[in-house]
């Protein structure tokens, strides 16, 4: 992907056929247990449990645009947190993904092991029953949600601060509060939402273009930038400025000049990866090549 398609992403429709969920009700889980010793087992243990989140499976449809969105492939590390019957696991372990699943009833984890083993793809998937907020997600590439809006505003912050930059999270019906999305789309009558872990890029950065230094003062609210900046003493202007993930793209304005630079993050560096664009001025060649190092 060329970084020069910094667009805001637009909106798509995708149409499906809903396949409608079914809630297991007490009474279902009671028939289960009858069955089955370790259902009856399951069944008391889950009837101790709290639940943050009811259980509402995700139809197929909204499960296989969730895998689109967050660019599921191979060799990813996918969390699915509140896993339920592990469908939107099993859908990623089938992509080639490595999988974990986590789920605090224990039905659930029984229900999910039971279909990843019918699906083949116990090798690419574990369950585990665990506090959805226990679980360390600092490795996952993509993060994957049907929660509740609460849960995921609780969740932000960990999101935000254990997650690499560039990580997606993928939310079926539910945003992030005031941390708007980087791409919605409406699958099967369902929203679904995706967001890139914004890298962190607030702070004071010496820009070198050439021989040329830029002073480039930057602050930041989840991934919209603003910016000003200084050269030779003259202030320029710092615009349309889009951080998606670790990508970041800005232009640069002295009143003649305008100038379009793309890079990419790297803790306290931005490596250019586009060559710089001149988009107004005199029609002098421009320094391709440059990069920023923070000051503070």
């Amino acid at each position: 992907m060329s970084f020069k398609s910094f667009i805001p992403y637009q909106r798509r429709s995708v149409h499906a056929v809903i396949v409608t969920g079914v809630l297991v009700t007490t009474l279902g889980l009671v028939s289960i247990a009858h069955a089955d010793p370790q259902a009856a087992d399951n069944v008391e243990v889950a009837s101790s449990i709290e639940l943050d989140v009811p259980y509402v499976p995700t139809p197929e449809p909204v499960v296989e645009g969730m895998m689109e969105m967050g660019a599921v492939s191979e060799g990813n590390r996918v969390i699915d947190l509140g896993s339920g019957d592990g469908r939107i696991a099993i859908a990623a372990a089938k992509l080639g993904a490595q999988v974990l699943g986590v789920d605090i009833d224990p039905e659930r984890i029984r229900e999910a092991d039971e279909n990843a083993e019918r699906e083949g793809v116990t090798d690419r998937v574990e369950f585990r029953q665990e506090d959805l907020f226990d679980t360390p997600i600092a490795d996952a590439d993509v993060l994957t949600l049907y929660l509740l809006p609460t849960i995921n505003q609780q969740l932000r912050p960990k999101i935000l601060t254990d997650m690499a930059p560039g990580s997606r999270v993928v939310s079926h019906a539910f945003d992030m509060g005031n941390w708007a999305s980087d791409e919605r789309r409406t699958i099967a009558g369902r929203t679904v939402y995706l967001w890139h872990v914004p890298a962190r890029i607030e702070g004071e950065w010496q820009l070198m273009q050439g021989d040329t230094l830029v002073n480039l003062t930057l602050s930041q609210r989840y991934q919209e930038v603003r910016g000003v900046a200084q050269r030779d003493g003259q202030a320029m202007t710092v615009g349309n400025a889009r951080l998606l993930g670790d990508r970041i793209a800005f232009t640069l304005a002295d009143g003649e000049h305008y100038q379009r630079f793309y890079g990419r993050v790297d803790q306290d560096r931005i490596q250019g990866v586009e060559p710089v664009e001149a988009l107004a001025g005199p029609g002098e060649p421009v320094e391709a090549d440059w990069q920023a190092e923070r000051e503070s």
